[in-house]
């Protein structure tokens, strides 16, 4: 099955508003930039958005310019700077925006428990903060547990180094971050790569992802987000 679209407008056409979008990425490295850009000269309004960071070099920003972020959750929304102004905290302060934080590691595992249909699970992260306000705890081994539940999304936006026609995909270094986790987690995964090569091609040893979690795979240019253009 060919995977490949030909623009990224494609590949996002049916990205709806009210749409929940997992973003991978960890900073700059590993963010689906092209797919992001798509998404905002489409104009897609009112978007739960999931990921790590934002404003950090992951084109994001952008959305809260365009003020199509109804809510985010992740575990670094606000980001101090004397450069630029925090966006997506003016938004907040503005009633604009909802914003949901939650411990990096603690989103990880919600995020890969949503991909593996497993209903929720207990971590004693956030015991005695605002991160446990309204949750259910139990005491496990004498120590007091939080019960958090699965994060899935509509659609996950993810990049990858190289994909196959087929959807199997290849990450270079730290890009391998959330996205491997979210492609799992979603009900359609779209994949901003760099390559793309013929099945047979990759190094099966190399795959990260394998091609039953992706649905779509587009090639758009690279982008240098080191300086947070």
């Amino acid at each position: 099955m060919n995977k490949v679209y030909a623009t990224t407008a494609e590949a996002i056409a049916d990205v709806d508003d009210g749409a929940v979008i997992m973003f991978g990425g960890f900073g700059s490295a590993g963010s689906p930039t092209n797919l992001i850009l798509a998404l905002a000269e489409k104009g897609t309004k009112d978007i739960t958005a999931i990921s790590n960071n934002i404003g950090l070099g992951d084109k994001l920003d952008t959305l809260c310019q365009n003020k199509q972020i109804r809510k985010f959750i992740g575990s670094f929304p606000i980001r101090a700077t004397s450069q630029r102004p925090d966006l997506l905290y003016q938004a907040y302060l503005a009633g604009e925006v909802e914003i949901e934080v939650v411990p990096q590691g603690t989103m990880a595992e919600r995020i890969r428990v949503g991909g593996a249909g497993i209903g929720g699970f207990y971590t004693p992260t956030g015991i005695g903060t605002s991160v446990a306000e309204g949750k259910e705890e139990r005491v496990i081994d004498g120590v007091r547990h939080l019960l958090e539940f699965p994060l899935k999304a509509d659609f996950a936006f993810i990049k990858a180094y190289k994909a196959d026609t087929m959807g199997n995909l290849v990450y270079r270094m730290s890009t391998r971050n959330f996205n491997p986790i979210m492609a799992t987690a979603a009900r359609i995964t779209i994949v901003d790569v760099e390559e793309i090569v013929e099945p047979g091609d990759l190094d099966p040893e190399a795959i990260a992802t394998p091609g039953i979690y992706v649905d779509r795979i587009v090639k758009g240019p690279k982008h240098d987000l080191h300086g947070f253009e």
